[in-house]
């Protein structure tokens, strides 16, 4: 922030986690400037395809944090009746929806803006916030998003798993305030500055996307064509395999592979510490995460068949929402060596090779290619935001047969590629958390008056008055 001037006199501002402010401003709590209410008091069942736009905690979280526009942003519905009946809920431009519940500590907080004159209802896990001054809610907005403020909050919260804020807790809210002026010139400022910053982010994002989607390329194309080009193809009868090497065995896979289900182990049995418990729900991004379930060894000695050795191949039966890749059914991973002795729950099933004539990592990658990932969407069964799959047809498919020799040099060539797009992939992940830091530092600088920004100018602003 050194390019930036700072005030030219602060006072400290009675509060320890906040500091020194700029001298002039003031200090004030949330329940001054804004009136807080509920939500609608409904469930997931109320909600419709069409209707009036609703903004629950779910799109707070994970969708439309920050700000929310219902002519941009897709959001599920309720009945027009609500109109009549709920009108309280209803909310105008400029106002706030916090969502009342987290399941971490970081999302405690969490809000969205409304920034159009649509019709909009809070929805369940709500509460909302109406400023007394419209004028200078995009200020309020990031206040609301400084890490000083949002400190506040999550030493106020309550729970051990779900987190909840209350409208009291938002009412007994520190806040500091310079004047109005002030006020639209650090949310034009941080308007300004965060977009640019939000455009290298969104670059960077498509580039992860384009080099996952070159990554998945690259998989599928070695373990269906093969890596010799001139090699003679045949059709494999098999609408998504298309084409594949003349001389590869076209198999069930049922034929190579045993399924093991795992267990459903009872709660009782879990501890604090011991044999890692891993479910659907851990296997990302081809591997094992996040593992917060132990079991008891002399539990875990009882079922043998399951413990789980380092390079076994695991699939997941369930899926959270089968419009999302990242959660879909059929996640498949590797077992990497620290998991090594684990068991999975019911929802996983483990694959190993009846013979030796298939190798684990070939199987693997196999199972990670576009073709396989076709099968498992055809096959899986849609339950509400669910999906599943039986062992025996996750094991139905046709599966194609390179020699041992063959599977090697596969092996081989997709663990030196991917290494290579792994490491691309992280620099821009990389990049994006830098990035990320820069926004979130530059909001709390310019709304905590750690800069000052009184005599900043629109780069338009600035160019036409060069010009006259």
């Amino acid at each position: 922030m050194a390019k930036y001037q700072k005030y030219a006199e602060y006072k400290h501002s009675g509060i320890e986690w906040l500091g020194e402010i700029p001298s002039h401003w003031d200090m004030s709590k949330l329940r001054y400037l804004f009136n807080f209410s509920k939500g609608l008091t409904i469930t997931k069942d109320n909600l419709e395809d069409e209707g009036i736009p609703c903004v629950s905690y779910g799109e707070v979280h994970s969708k439309y944090g920050f700000e929310v526009d219902p002519t941009k942003h897709p959001l599920k519905c309720v009945n027009n009746s609500y109109l009549k009946s709920s009108e309280n809920a209803l909310l105008n431009k400029g106002d706030f929806v916090f969502a009342d519940t987290s399941e971490d500590l970081k999302g405690s907080g969490n809000f969205t803006h409304l920034v159009n004159d649509e019709k909009v209802f809070a929805g369940y896990h709500t509460v909302i916030g109406r400023p007394f001054d419209y004028s200078v809610s995009r200020f309020y907005a990031y206040l609301f998003d400084s890490k000083e403020f949002r400190s506040q909050i999550q030493l106020a919260v309550k729970g051990v798993k779900v987190f909840s804020i209350t409208q009291a807790m938002l009412r007994a809210a520190d806040v500091w305030l310079p004047s109005n002026n002030e006020k639209y010139k650090i949310a034009n400022f941080l308007d300004h500055e965060t977009a640019k910053i939000d455009t290298l982010i969104a670059k960077q994002e498509k580039l992860i996307e384009l080099l996952k989607e070159k990554r998945q390329a690259v998989i599928s194309h070695a373990v269906t064509k093969g890596l010799n080009p001139d090699v003679t193809m045949k059709d494999s009868a098999v609408e998504w395999l298309g084409q594949v090497p003349e001389h590869w065995r076209i198999t069930p896979l049922k034929y190579q592979v045993e399924t093991i289900n795992g267990f459903g182990f009872s709660s009782n049995d879990f501890c604090d510490e011991g044999v890692p418990f891993i479910r659907a729900g851990n296997i990302k991004k081809k591997s094992i995460t996040n593992v917060e379930i132990f079991l008891p060894q002399k539990v875990v000695n009882k079922y043998k068949r399951v413990i789980l050795s380092s390079g076994d191949v695991v699939i997941s039966m369930v899926g959270s929402d089968p419009t999302i890749k990242e959660s879909a059914v059929g996640q498949v991973g590797i077992i990497p060596t620290d998991y090594e002795g684990a068991v999975p729950n019911q929802n996983i099933v483990i694959l190993r090779e009846k013979g030796c004539n298939l190798l684990k990592k070939y199987l693997f990658y196999s199972l990670c290619s576009t073709a396989y990932r076709t099968h498992l969407d055809i096959f899986s069964h849609k339950l509400a935001n669910q999906a599943i799959i039986s062992s025996s047809l996750i094991i139905s498919a046709k599966f194609i047969m390179p020699s041992l020799e063959e599977q090697l040099e596969i092996i081989s060539y997709l663990d030196k590629q991917l290494v290579m797009f792994d490491e691309m992939m992280l620099k821009a992940e990389s990049a994006i958390q830098l990035m990320q830091e820069r926004r979130t530092a530059l909001i709390s600088s310019a709304v905590t008056g750690k800069i000052d920004v009184r005599n900043w100018q629109h780069p338009n602003e600035a160019k036409m008055e060069f010009s006259a």
